[in-house]
């Protein structure tokens, strides 16, 4: 890979770690079809930005385009020089893409989550329960959830391609961030092509 073919994308105010400051910087909602395919793009900035950048990937059709995630100062020669390889993208029924996790969470004013929820054919919970949370997995079946207990530490982990929630009212977070309104249902499962997640060599 080299410099011209990577971009950079800043989000919240941080500025480039050292080893990539040479490269291009593009805002963060740059328009898609001037990168061709098989470029690179290093995203520097939480887990929620690295979620709006596939969703903008996915609703776009340019999984085609490599993406690095750098969180810390010495991870930026990784994003310039580490191989990419496809790993599994979860997203939910609005399009959304989630990158580090998601949760299922009471609504406002309600102390439990109340319904039902499965992992692909393995029922996860039915009743109530303090809340569940969702994560990526880099292998398949793709993704992987759990209950949570009252301290919100994980119980028992289901893995699958898709989680589904039936609910009598839930809020949604989705990498930190809250959805604009409670839901009845809920689903975040595997897309059809996975997306290209620059690592090391």
């Amino acid at each position: 890979m080299t410099p011209s073919e990577v971009a950079v994308l800043l989000f919240g105010g941080r500025r480039a770690p050292r080893g990539l400051r040479r490269l291009p910087v593009v805002a963060p909602d740059a328009e898609l079809d001037r990168f061709p395919a098989s470029a690179r793009l290093v995203v520097i900035g939480a887990p929620a930005d690295l979620a709006a950048v596939l969703t903008r990937l996915l609703r776009a059709d340019r999984l085609d385009i490599e993406v690095a995630h750098v969180t810390r100062p010495w991870q930026g020669r990784r994003a310039l020089t580490g191989t990419a390889a496809r790993v599994p993208l979860i997203r939910d029924e609005t399009g959304t893409v989630v990158a580090q996790a998601a949760y299922w969470l009471p609504q406002e004013g309600v102390r439990t989550l109340r319904g039902e929820a499965v992992v692909d054919d393995e029922r996860l919970f039915d009743g109530e329960v303090t809340g569940v949370r969702v994560e990526p997995i880099p292998t398949m079946p793709g993704l992987r959830a759990t209950v949570l207990s009252r301290r919100m530490r994980p119980t028992r982990w289901v893995t699958g391609r898709a989680a589904q929630l039936g609910t009598t009212g839930a809020a949604v977070v989705r990498d930190g961030e809250p959805g604009p309104r409670p839901v009845r249902r809920s689903t975040f499962y595997r897309h059809t092509e996975g997306w290209l997640r620059v690592g090391p060599r």
